[in-house]
């Protein structure tokens, strides 16, 4: 199931800014840094993933179209988590179908990443200091 780019403006425009307050503090709430691939700007981006040893998973919801993806794949980024940040080493995209990773998640995180066509799989790299560039200097 891929949701509507209208729900994704919405979330974006709504839900991203309030989840931000609290989603590097709470997992499976996550937090991706990137840099826009266009403008150079940074971007904090709220998602679910779910840790599996030094990877953390996440259902493309918005298929591979969606911008915190595609500045990754540009140019890299960085994740919160528990309020501690993490580089990203590599990103892979697999079919859910595939997905030989989700068999070890437990049951309710596992339905929910069912519910996307696609998964990402982010290997996480060493812990970095601090939380990362806010957005307008701050």
């Amino acid at each position: 199931m891929k949701l509507s780019r209208r729900v994704g403006r919405f979330n974006r425009l709504i839900n991203n800014p309030l989840q931000g307050t609290y989603a590097w503090l709470l997992p499976p709430w996550t937090v991706i840094l990137h840099r826009g691939r266009r403008s150079g700007r940074s971007y904090r981006t709220p998602l679910l993933a779910f840790r599996q040893d030094h990877n953390l998973i996440i259902a493309l919801l918005y298929g591979e179209e969606s911008d915190w993806l595609r500045n990754l794949r540009a140019g890299g980024g960085s994740v919160v988590r528990g309020g501690r940040t993490y580089e990203i080493r590599e990103l892979h995209v697999h079919d859910t179908a595939r997905a030989s990773e989700l068999e070890r998640l437990p049951r309710v995180p596992r339905a929910y990443c069912r519910l996307a066509e696609k998964q990402v799989v982010l290997e996480l790299g060493e812990r970095l200091p601090g939380f990362g560039a806010r957005r307008g200097g701050r």
